[in-house]
């Protein structure tokens, strides 16, 4: 993965739906390159309104930071000198607004969105397609398996996740099944694995997704635990991204983005251009079905051992964690750590293997699935689970 600090670089589609305070400062900014895919994230000490405009000959994007200063520390320019983004320039531009200026190159596409605690602006630039020649035969069949995927533990350091009743965290269960679900990937089905962490350490959700396409990922899978007001809660249940009405849904997205459910509910309906990205590669539908298999893997295995195994189903929400993602990406959340009984499980090393073992099978399924599916095929299994397009309800 690159990873580079950078200075002042930005690009954005709306005003930030944050309450802006006064004399915010932009600290950093940093970003992940691929020769397609630019990921840039702006440090700002405090939430800032910004607003941003486009110019030709040359090609770029301007962004003004209201209320905003730029320290001296920060340098004022940078070469980048990739393909889709030259460079960057800041400046004061009045006394309170800060200037970033994005010079572009050949670039398809770019998505901007903020995140909270601390406040940083994502923003995903995305190069144009490489057309290569069509395969054929079996060789086109194997070129469709799944070779490398990239596992996010969620949480980790300063960040415990969810807390159970008696004291069992969801940073280190995620962990270790991430671990043996690496071990099993590799050792069973010989696939190429990239854990996000490795170790007890805080990652921001913006660089998770970033290492997966830094590192070309074919899929990337998040694994967290449930976590209910409710100690009653319990079962499985595995999220895409897409925007949704359901409340349950928005409630663990803001768990999991950690934010209120109050602003999961404002922010959703401001970040539609995000998720209609998603068509431009057909990767929501691969979500869903990868989402189904693993769903159903998990359900199937946990049963054969294990009483009151309630299965929630595929569901849609906002997390950032998977917005950017140019793979199939999902995020599961492998039983409630809240309900005594799903916590006592989590904390035994066999019930993590079984869930860890139903993972694995559900992605050699969609593996499988990529070596044996025509696109029309495709198309009716979608339909026969009730899949719909293009932003409607899973």
């Amino acid at each position: 993965m690159k990873r580079t600090w950078l200075f002042p670089l930005v690009i954005v589609l709306f005003l930030s739906y944050s309450e802006a305070s006064e004399g915010a400062a932009l600290q950093s900014l940093r970003y992940w390159s691929t020769e397609r895919y630019t990921r840039v994230v702006i440090d700002v000490d405090s939430p800032v309104e910004f607003t941003q405009n486009r110019l030709s000959n040359p090609e770029r994007l301007y962004l003004d930071l209201k209320n905003c200063i730029l320290p001296k520390e920060i340098a004022p320019s940078l070469p980048i000198g990739n393909t889709i983004l030259k460079g960057a320039r800041a400046a004061q531009f009045d006394k309170n607004t800060v200037r970033v200026v994005l010079d572009l190159g050949s670039f398809e596409s770019f998505n901007v969105f903020t995140i909270e605690e601390p406040y940083r602006i994502v923003i995903d630039v995305y190069g144009k397609e490489i057309p290569l020649p069509p395969l054929h035969g079996e060789e086109g069949q194997r070129s469709m398996g799944i070779k490398r995927v990239v596992i996010d533990p969620g949480h980790g350091g300063k960040d415990p996740g969810a807390v159970g009743p008696n004291g069992l965290y969801e940073k280190d269960v995620v962990l270790d099944v991430a671990k043996k679900l690496k071990r099993i990937l590799k050792e069973r089905y010989s696939m190429e694995v990239i854990l996000t962490r490795d170790k007890d350490i805080f990652i921001p959700l913006e660089e998770r997704t970033a290492i997966a396409n830094s590192k070309k990922a074919d899929l990337f899978i998040s694994i967290h635990v449930n976590a209910h007001t409710r100690s009653s809660a319990r079962g499985i249940e595995t999220y895409i991204l897409n925007w949704t009405d359901d409340e349950e849904a928005m409630r663990v997205a803001a768990r999991e983005n950690a934010i209120s459910f109050k602003k999961m509910k404002k922010i959703q309906d401001d970040l539609q251009i995000i998720l209609h990205d998603l068509a431009r590669n057909n990767k929501r539908d691969e979500s869903i079905r990868l989402a189904h298999n693993v769903q159903s893997s998990i359900v199937d295995i946990l049963k054969e051992d294990y009483r009151e195994i309630i299965d929630l189903g595929v569901k849609g929400a906002l997390f950032y964690v998977l917005v950017g993602a140019e793979m199939p990406s999902i995020l599961a959340e492998i039983s409630f750590i809240s309900n005594r009984e799903e916590e006592r499980r989590l904390s035994q090393d066999g019930y993590r293997n079984k869930i860890a073992w139903a993972i694995a099978k559900g992605v050699e399924k969609y593996s499988s699935s990529l070596r044996l599916v025509s696109p029309v095929r495709n198309e009716q299994l979608l339909a026969s689970k009730g899949v719909k397009r293009h932003g409607d309800k899973i």
